[in-house]
């Protein structure tokens, strides 16, 4: 599907977006309605200019742009007791439900 939205962040109201020619849309508006979109989905933006005589034709789409994000938090941290022994505990866990549109890297452990 293809939305479209003229958003405040990215309006003419902010003096930097015309003068940087640079706009950040918050990930918050991209994964509610409409939108709707999962990790890991491709953005491609377009831009329109306008000035008091009118909108410019419609930029070609920019560079893709990937929704991503932090990991959720593993779950499920148990205790393998059948693999403890005198020098060591193992544990096990689940990954959370996202990965935050890039594949987990590693786990790191911290005990107390």
């Amino acid at each position: 599907m293809i939305y479209s939205i003229d958003s405040t962040n990215c309006d003419g109201s902010n003096a930097l977006i015309i003068t940087n020619t640079e706009c950040s849309v918050p990930i918050s508006t991209l994964i509610v309605t409409p939108y709707s979109l999962p990790w890991g989905s491709n953005i491609y933006a377009k831009v329109i200019a306008y000035n008091i005589y009118g909108d410019s034709p419609i930029s070609e789409p920019g560079f893709e742009a990937i929704i991503l994000t932090i990991p959720d938090a593993p779950v499920d941290l148990a205790e393998t007791v059948t693999a403890r022994t005198q020098n060591s505990i193992t544990f096990t866990w689940s990954p959370g439900s996202a990965d935050g549109g890039a594949p987990v890297l590693d786990y790191r452990i911290s005990y107390d």
